[in-house]
Parts: C-alpha cells; sequence; structure tokens
C-alpha cells in the first residue's frame, strides 16, 4: 500500500506529502473538505483532476483532520494506493430518511462478492438514518464483513451535507467501498468518553429517528430546559447535550445526537433510532474522559490489527462534530492521543462528522455512533 497525501488551505494552496513513485492511477482517494469548498466547482475540478484515473470520494465536513492537526475551510486529500487488494465502489442516492434501508441493502448487493473483507462507508450526514443504514448492511452481508465509515457533516450549520464520487458532490448521496482479499487487514475502535447525568427517562413517543416525547413529556422543551440561554442556538447547542439510549437489544448504551428540530412538530431528528420503550438518559462533556476516549479508541484498533501480526499503514479518524464544539481549542489533543498509540509515522486523515459507523470493540456487527471518535487502520500483507 502506497499513500499520498495533499492539504489545500486558502492561504497557502496546495501542499504534498508523497514518494516520487506514488502511482498516479487505479487509486482511490479520499477528499474530506468544509461544504462552502465544495460548493467551489473550481476547488472540486481541482481535486478530480489531480487523480484523473482513479475513483475520488469527496464528501463535506465538519472539520477535517490532516496529519496532527484540525482543520476548517480546508481539502483534506489522501490517495491509496493498493498493491495486493481490489477495490469496488457502489453508489446510491436518498431523498429522505425512509429510503435508507432499502439503499443500504442496495448497496450490500452490489458489494457482496467473493472475497469481500470489509466495506467502508461515506454517507450523506443530513437525510439519512444512519441506524437504518447500519441495520441494511449488517442484514445483507456476510457475517463477518465489518463495516466502518461515517456520516458527512456540515460545521455546526445542520443545513445540508454534500457527497459525490468523481463528481460535484451533492446531498442525498451515500458511497460504499468494498476492500477484497485476503491481503487487506483492518484495525478499528469506536470510542466517546461523556458522562450520563440526571434521572432515565422513557422514550414514550417517537418515529424512527424523529423524538417527540420522554417520559410523556415535550423532549424539544427538556431540551430547552438545560440549554437555558444557548436554546436559542439549537439545534447546534443540543450537540453539548447528546443522549444515552439503551435497549433490550444492545449490548451498550448508544449515544444519539440531533440533527435539527421542528418547533411546530416539537420534535428533534436525530441521526440514528430512538425505540419506543427505549432508556434515555442526557449526557454531558469532560474534556478528559474526551481524550480518553480517542486513545481508548486508538488502542482498540491498534489491538485489532496488531493480533492479526500487520501493522496499520493508513489511520482514517472519524469524530463527531460535538467533540470539537466542546474541545475547542484542545481538539489537536485527541488527535495526539491517538498517535501516541499508533505511532507518528502512520499517515492519518480524517473528519468531524454528523455520526460514525463501527462496530463496537470484539463485535463485528456494525453500529452507529454519536459523540465517538471512531477509526479505522488499513494495512496491507
Amino acid at each position: 500500500m502506497k499513500i499520498e497525501q495533499r492539504l489545500w488551505t486558502a492561504s497557502k494552496g496546495w501542499e504534498t506529502e508523497s514518494n516520487n513513485d506514488f502511482p498516479k492511477e487505479n487509486n482511490l482517494v479520499l477528499a474530506f473538505a468544509s461544504r462552502h469548498n465544495l460548493e467551489k466547482e473550481n476547488l472540486v475540478k481541482e481535486v478530480l483532476d489531480l487523480y484523473p484515473n482513479s475513483d475520488v470520494i469527496l464528501n463535506s465536513t465538519s472539520g477535517e483532520i490532516y496529519g496532527n492537526s484540525v482543520y476548517d475551510e480546508s481539502i483534506s486529500v489522501s490517495a491509496i494506493h493498493f498493491e495486493k487488494t481490489q477495490f469496488e465502489i457502489a453508489q446510491v442516492e436518498i431523498s429522505n430518511a425512509n429510503e435508507t434501508f432499502e439503499k443500504g441493502k442496495e448497496l450490500a448487493k452490489k458489494l457482496n462478492k467473493e472475497n469481500l473483507k470489509h466495506v467502508f462507508i461515506i454517507s450523506d450526514g443530513s437525510l439519512v438514518n444512519g441506524s437504518e443504514l447500519a441495520k441494511a448492511l449488517n442484514n445483507n452481508l456476510p457475517e463477518k464483513v465489518m463495516t466502518t465509515g461515517g456520516l458527512a457533516g456540515d460545521a455546526a450549520r445542520f443545513e445540508k451535507t454534500l457527497v459525490g464520487l468523481n463528481a460535484q458532490p451533492k446531498p442525498g448521496n451515500i458511497i460504499a467501498v468494498g476492500l477484497y482479499g485476503n491481503n487487506i487487514q483492518i484495525g478499528y475502535g469506536s470510542v466517546g468518553g461523556w458522562d450520563t447525568f440526571g434521572p432515565k427517562r422513557k422514550v414514550t413517543k417517537a418515529t424512527n429517528n424523529v423524538l417527540y416525547e420522554l417520559d410523556g413529556k415535550s423532549a424539544l422543551e427538556l431540551y430547552k430546559l438545560y440549554l437555558g440561554d444557548k436554546a436559542k442556538e439549537l439545534p447546534g447547542s443540543a450537540l453539548l447535550f447528546p443522549l444515552s439510549i439503551t435497549t433490550e437489544d444492545e449490548t451498550k448504551p448508544l449515544v444519539r445526537t440531533i440533527l435539527s428540530i421542528d418547533e411546530e412538530a416539537q420534535s428533534m431528528t436525530f441521526a440514528g433510532d430512538l425505540p419506543v420503550g427505549a432508556t434515555a438518559q442526557l449526557m454531558k462533556a469532560n474534556f478528559d474522559k474526551l481524550i480518553d476516549g480517542a486513545y481508548e479508541a486508538a488502542e482498540s484498533g491498534k489491538k485489532t490489527i496488531d493480533d492479526k501480526g500487520n501493522e496499520a499503514q493508513l489511520a482514517i479518524l472519524v469524530s463527531c462534530v460535538g467533540r470539537k464544539l466542546v474541545l475547542d481549542q484542545r481538539v489537536d489533543e485527541e488527535i495526539e492521543s491517538v498517535i501516541e498509540i499508533i505511532g507518528e509515522n502512520i499517515p492519518i486523515t480524517g473528519f468531524y462528522s454528523y455520526g460514525e459507523l463501527s462496530p463496537f470493540a470484539g463485535f463485528h456487527s456494525c453500529r452507529l455512533h454519536n459523540q465517538t471518535m471512531t477509526i479505522t487502520l488499513l494495512g496491507e500483507n
């Protein structure tokens, strides 16, 4: 596996880290950028022109991860040349969250071929129901095929997200990369670090990922109560108070964060499902635990790949926008904690998201996570 990385900023233009012998074709290219930059056709064309004979996936973010730093309003590009691994890409488009499961099923069927080892997802982050996407992939892929990835972001604006394949990105796209063969090795980890507080409440009215009531009372009014003066900044300010959701079907609590609110319907739309009857509890940030969570996610990912006698050659980090807002000027510390585990010589790319996709440590079944640091390590043996 060979890696070439480039970073574009308005002040410096393109900066490149590469080997002179990096192939210019048959690459998988991941381009993470701010929504505003992806709305500029000239910049998208520049990215596509860098790798004209490769597959270029572009998605909007809530912050770009490049090396040991976090950027805003940049374009982070990582080109991956697999020397022993085949990859295929499938793409679908949705117009609303209710289509998610069927579209996820369609993706899985397109990629479910002999020797499929891993699926990496880059998805729209505003229209998709991440829980249904994960469920569709779990139900329609072989049990041992793991899925990781993330939902595109739009800073803390929650207006729209953009995803594209070899073309101008747009809302509604979901892209899946299938990796095939016995030479590809994967490590993964996903950890949060938030503290629960206050009483446990029951989800008493919800439809899929739209929440109306907790304990028979308006969930939106409850959030406004806790947010105080910050209620006028909804939905972005709700990132400070995600929900911990526990159901009878899950071995561990799942974290859910808000995508939008509807004042007239008194509802809140989350990135994933909130089943009626589930137990919900508010969460708040603990700075040190968030940093520790990134450290633990890196430990889990490294252990997964090390246990197979292999080494990572690329780290893809997908961290939630809520973590970025809370950590603020300390946000680089969670990247540094990852580097402390995986080492300084492994190229790092990634983005801040509206949702993360990964199994729990020790499991294969994919889940939608919010407010976590999720890591995918790639290597070839």
